[in-house]
């Protein structure tokens, strides 16, 4: 043993012992792959013979590795460091060269002479051991092992990757000799389904925060350097870099089972230091992911950042707009993946959370059971966070295809608390300014969903489930709630990009020059606007008299008339909108709603501007001419009835609106001569417009309920029941009913009647109408059956006469299909 020993020192400094030619051949061709000095290097020759005999004897790779490691071993111990290096050399040289099936047994030695150098504390064994494992990872193996374990290596490289070793320049080597450590790991293991499993969350749970401590690195360098072209050489080989390239190499390499391994500690290095607020970490972090992650993977990664949206359902109100913001960031990225088969669960969970942040900000406290809120709720903070999740679900239905989309915005239309029409929004009531609120979010939202989005089938997009309830919204009091919806319209409307072209209410003497986007309307709008179109004009008429409209209300409602007019109109709907905007001239004259005079002139400016654009749309010189003549007269004689007199000069409108002149109107009897004469309906045109009132018009808080008054009510308004009771039977005709139904013979006395009635039904108490309506309703009950009687006696006999079951005779009766029925009775 002693001699074995002495020949063991003197081989090791290149001298021949005694022993010598006793010792194994392996052991004999290793040691003579070391030189005298260790300056020297690795004995090339030496070297060259020493893998001859591995390849010829691969059994005796274990041996060699074995003999190697002990070797090395004690170099470490004994600080020699250049034979540590000589050792580690010809470990890699005979590493690459063989292949055989003994490899594993080599692979065992090896590893644990990289594992003895990465314990060192050292900086230059631990560099020296890293790239020796990096050259290892890069082979390929030929045979499986079962039993190899890389737990060490991930634990140490991942130390090495928070080094905080005192000189600033070993610290950045050790570190980038950490994170290329890990991807060495990576590369060894990930493919290979009989390796170690690294994306368990044991291992996740080390690599991935290590990799994200130093990208935080990048944040400085990027304040440095803006530009990634311009970034120097040594800029680009940081341990931020050198970490970012690791990350979307492991990202790039997930698998549909591995994503959530992956993403959660990403959100726990996030939430642990604190970076959601500022965000430009966390986004940045996450522009990473999406780009590496393979796009069929995508919604994963946005299913794991609403889940943890939920987890956080109760952090302060930055945390959150942080993720909600980084949830945008990914969605744009990540395209028409993004969503994923769960399309409303992601919608609602947003939607859900806009709720929330509106509870707390009312509340003052996020968990409501509680009276003592632990943390202060910031009003404008919570504003914040509304405000990006609104911006992230238009980023999100941005992605969305169009048949998707329209599911979306039939979703939140369902979640927006309307009044029903058997109970009305009360001002007064607790809680109606959270409902408002939510109202206003989620109307925003919608808006956000309609941006951008071109249905070429508006009948698809905007179904009477969609529809009816939108235009609800538009009849309530609040005229920030009416202006969303009028412009949730246009958005859908406007599919050739000419609402901009309608910013202002404004009379254009040449239309030429906005350089509209016209199409022939095609057989779906047709068929939209066939079904639809009295519901939009009856909207457009109650929205232009509410009496707290403002310029941009009017700027929006002018901008959907033209729209209207651009997008869906045919013959028809021309007429049609023509009737409308006469209906509101009509409306502003005879004030019967008791309008401001401002609202009275801006609807004349409105109807102004619209007559102008319609006309030249026609290209009916007859029709321009007329209207330009009303508006040259108004121009010189009445500033206030147009667009620059009321929304620019408002100096100009007076105290109060007295009777109009002829010439300053737009005359029906005019505009229906001219539009004869080239194939419009006149028949159409010469019927006035009068809107459709239904029992939703009460949410408009107008207080008109005397306008929805059905027609049994107004017939026999001017007769009380008791009068009707003490008045002789009359003989009931059919111009009796006429008369009943066409009212008083003067204009004057027909509007004092309906005022009246107007009036009774606002101040009456509620069991006084009860009783007038019920007691008329009888009344007319008994006319009905009265006629009914007439109209259903047996047809006259030949002779003339009829002789009765008594044998008296009766003068003949007029049949029934020889009466005249008035107009008005014809359906």
């Amino acid at each position: 043993m002693d001699c074995c020993g002495i020949a063991d020192h003197h081989v090791g400094n290149g001298v021949c012992g005694c022993c010598g030619a006793l010792r194994p051949r392996y052991k004999r061709l290793v040691d003579n792959i070391f030189p005298e000095d260790s300056e020297d290097g690795l004995v090339k020759a030496n070297m060259e013979k020493l893998t001859f005999y591995a390849l010829s004897a691969p059994e005796k790779l274990d041996r060699i590795g074995a003999y190697l490691a002990e070797r090395l071993s004690r170099d470490v111990a004994r600080h020699r460091y250049g034979y540590v290096c000589i050792a580690m050399e010809a470990l890699d040289q005979l590493l690459m060269a063989c292949h055989c099936q003994s490899i594993n047994l080599f692979v065992e030695s090896f590893l644990k002479m990289v594992a003895k150098l990465l314990e060192s504390d050292k900086a230059a064994l631990q560099i020296l051991g890293t790239n020796s494992f990096i050259k290892f990872a890069n082979i390929e193996e030929d045979t499986p092992s079962y039993h190899r374990s890389y737990d060490f290596f991930v634990s140490r490289f991942s130390e090495m990757c928070h080094s905080g070793h005192d000189d600033v320049t070993d610290r950045t080597k050790i570190r980038m000799a950490g994170i290329k450590g890990l991807q060495g790991v990576v590369r060894k293991t990930v493919n290979d389904e009989l390796q170690a499993n690294i994306w368990e969350p044991q291992h996740m749970d080390k690599i991935v925060p290590s990799l994200l401590f130093n990208l935080q690195q990048a944040e400085e360098a990027e304040s440095r350097s803006p530009s990634p072209l311009q970034a120097t050489e040594k800029e680009k080989e940081s341990p931020a870099a050198v970490a970012e390239g690791c990350l979307r190499e492991l990202l790039g390499r997930a698998v549909y089972g591995n994503i959530k391994n992956a993403i959660k500690p990403v959100l726990m290095h996030l939430d642990n230091h604190s970076l959601w607020e500022p965000k430009q970490f966390a986004v940045r972090c996450f522009k990473i992911i999406m780009y590496s992650v393979q796009s069929q993977h995508s919604h994963l990664v946005i299913q794991q950042l609403v889940g943890h949206l939920d987890a956080n359902s109760k952090s302060i109100a930055k945390v959150r707009t942080g993720i909600v913001e980084v949830l945008s960031e990914s969605a744009v990225i990540a395209a028409g993946g993004s969503v994923g088969p769960t399309v409303l669960e992601v919608f609602n969970t947003l939607l859900r959370h806009l709720r929330l942040s509106i509870d707390y900000e009312l509340t003052g406290k996020y968990d409501s059971a509680s009276n003592i809120s632990n943390q202060i709720i910031k009003e404008h903070e919570e504003r914040v966070f509304q405000e990006a999740v609104i911006k992230t679900i238009g980023a999100f239905a941005n992605t969305l295809p169009a048949y998707q989309r329209s599911e979306v915005m039939l979703f939140i239309m369902g979640k927006v608390p309307l009044p029903t029409v058997h109970q009305a929004l009360d001002v007064g009531k607790p809680g109606d300014n959270g409902n408002r609120m939510i109202q206003l979010m989620l109307l925003k939202s919608l808006l956000q969903v309609t941006i951008g989005f071109q249905s070429s089938n508006l009948l698809a997009t905007l179904p009477t489930s969609f529809l009816e309830p939108l235009l609800s919204a538009s009849l309530m009091e609040d005229a920030e709630l009416r202006l969303l919806v009028i412009e949730i319209l246009l958005s859908l409307i406007d599919r050739q990009g000419n609402r901009q072209k309608f910013s202002h209410v404004s009379i254009v003497p040449d239309i030429s020059v906005l350089m509209l986007t016209v199409e022939k309307c095609s057989r779906q709008d047709t068929l939209f606007m066939k079904k639809h179109s009295q519901t939009l004009y009856r909207y457009i008429y109650m929205s232009c008299k509410q009496e707290n409209n403002s310029r941009i209300h009017y700027d929006a409602l002018y901008a959907m008339l033209a729209l209207i007019s651009v997008e869906l109109a045919n013959e028809e709907v021309v007429v049609d909108l023509i009737r409308v905007v006469l209906a509101l001239q009509e409306l502003s004259l005879t004030n019967e709603d008791n309008l401001p005079v401002w609202t009275c002139c801006a609807i004349h400016a409105l109807s102004s501007a619209y007559l102008n654009l319609i006309s030249q749309l026609t290209s009916l010189p007859a029709f321009c001419q007329h209207i330009q003549q009303v508006i040259e007269v108004r121009r010189k004689e009445a500033l206030y009835l147009l667009p620059e007199g009321v929304f620019q000069a408002e100096s100009s409108i007076p105290k109060s609106m007295d009777k109009l002149e002829k010439e300053l109107l737009f005359l029906q009897s005019k505009i229906s001569e001219v539009l004869a004469g080239s194939g419009y309906s006149s028949e159409r045109l010469g019927v006035p417009y009068i809107p459709q009132f239904t029992e939703e018009d009460r949410l408009s808080k107008r207080k008109s309920i005397g306008e929805t008054i059905s027609l049994q009510v107004e017939v026999e308004s001017r007769n009380s029941p008791e009068k009707e009771e003490k008045m002789p039977a009359e003989e009931i005709t059919f111009e009796t009913l006429k008369k009943a139904i066409d009212g008083g013979a003067m204009e004057e006395q027909e509007r004092e009647r309906r005022r009246q009635v107007v009036e009774k039904f606002q101040k009456a108490p509620f069991e006084e109408i009860a009783a007038h309506c019920g007691a008329r309703a009888t009344i007319l009950q008994n006319k009905l059956n009265q006629i009914f009687e007439i109209t259903i006696r047996p047809p006259p006999s030949p002779s003339g006469t009829i002789t009765a079951a008594y044998g008296q005779t009766q003068s003949r009766s007029v049949p029934v299909y020889e009466m005249k029925f008035p107009d008005l009775c014809v359906y």
